[in-house]
């Protein structure tokens, strides 16, 4: 059964009536304002509903989401989109680093490169021995998260965070990605015990540490201490309910609702079966992976995505634990101001040393 879309409003601040992120007085009176849902023969919903600006957020996200973001197919080649998100990363991560100060620098692992974010204050001696690896996001196409994404954990965590700039598709689809995500891991292991080494990425990023986890452990490598799987999926043959709901910028922006039959994220997949147990982690033996904390929101994308992971790690028996966001969207925490951000940081750092260290 999939859902489609046909209109959502917001009905204290749609696009035609927010200026600046300001609340504008009333509704659009050109917007479609009343509540309605067909059902259909093949079970497709047809629905239009007017959602308003929820109170129970903070005025700062209240804000985020208030701002109007047009509702065109953005027109872009590859090296448009790469350019336009290394700028919005570099955007995000000067916020980031005024809040969180860290060392930023360069360097190659297991011949791959990588960024390494270390905490401006000298790190503690009882945590020297330890290093997070994130798995940046971005669509597996671009890079939109090796800053914004390892600032604040490397900062509240007063630990070395080691970014992976893994090959991105479509010049490199699967498994490149997972391949070297495997090679930094396993080059890692020879100075960190793995009880000492945590992996976790968000959007693409999380989908691959859910992939490379599952890889380890084919390998019969040593497990990590623990996972951050923040709005991910593991399933590439069939379509999550959100992902007809929901923009990458939740009720706002373009939607391209999903197509039956139609690959997603198709130059990622490339010519791999979709039902890989690497590939889709929801086919593989997910038991005894380590504990795993799983990230989403209410208007995330890939709310359904996550949720049905988590899922299938708790059937597994693993220690998954779930944290819903209300009302933000796909991968929130980039906007360092929100207090919601600090808190989802806050949350990923805590659980991170809570599990560093201990014997599994």
């Amino acid at each position: 059964m999939r859902l489609l879309l046909c209109l959502l409003t917001l009905s204290l601040c749609s696009l035609a009536s927010c200026s600046n992120g300001r609340v504008a007085q009333g509704p659009d009176p050109s917007v479609t304002q009343g509540d309605s849902s067909h059902i259909d023969a093949q079970g497709t919903a047809h629905i239009t509903r007017v959602i308003p600006l929820p109170k129970t957020i903070s005025p700062e996200a209240r804000e985020y989401l208030g701002r109007p973001r047009s509702d065109s197919a953005p027109k872009q080649s590859l090296a448009e989109r790469r350019a336009h998100t290394d700028a919005m990363q570099l955007h995000d991560s000067e916020q980031n680093r005024a809040l969180y100060p860290v060392n930023i620098a360069s360097s190659t692992i297991a011949g791959i490169p990588v960024r390494i974010v270390t905490p401006i204050d000298p790190i503690p001696a009882n945590k020297a021995d330890r290093v997070l690896i994130n798995l940046h996001g971005g669509g597996f196409t671009t890079d939109s998260g090796s800053l914004t994404e390892s600032i604040p954990i490397a900062n509240l965590t007063h630990t070395k965070v080691v970014a992976v700039l893994y090959r991105l598709a479509p010049e490199h689809p699967f498994p490149a990605a997972v391949d070297d995500s495997v090679a930094v891991y396993k080059e890692l292991l020879k100075t960190y015990k793995p009880q000492h080494i945590v992996i976790y990425g968000a959007s693409a990023g999380g989908i691959l540490t859910a992939e490379v986890a599952v890889k380890i452990k084919q390998l019969g490598l040593p497990l990590p201490a623990a996972l951050g799987i923040f709005t991910g999926t593991g399933d590439f043959s069939r379509l999550g309910d959100t992902q007809a709901i929901y923009s990458v910028t939740g009720l706002a922006g373009h939607l391209t609702p999903p197509t039956e039959g139609v690959q997603w994220l198709a130059d990622y997949v490339g010519s791999a079966d979709p039902k890989d147990p690497v590939l889709s982690p929801l086919y593989a033996d997910l038991h005894d992976m380590p504990p795993t904390l799983f990230l989403t929101s209410t208007r995330d994308m890939m709310l359904s995505g996550t949720a049905i992971l988590h899922r299938a790690f708790l059937r597994a028996g693993v220690d998954a634990r779930l944290a819903v966001f209300e009302a933000l969207n796909h991968g929130f925490w980039y906007q360092a101001n929100l207090p919601e951000s600090k808190e989802a940081d806050e949350m990923i750092a805590g659980f991170f040393d809570a599990h560093l260290g201990k014997n599994r």
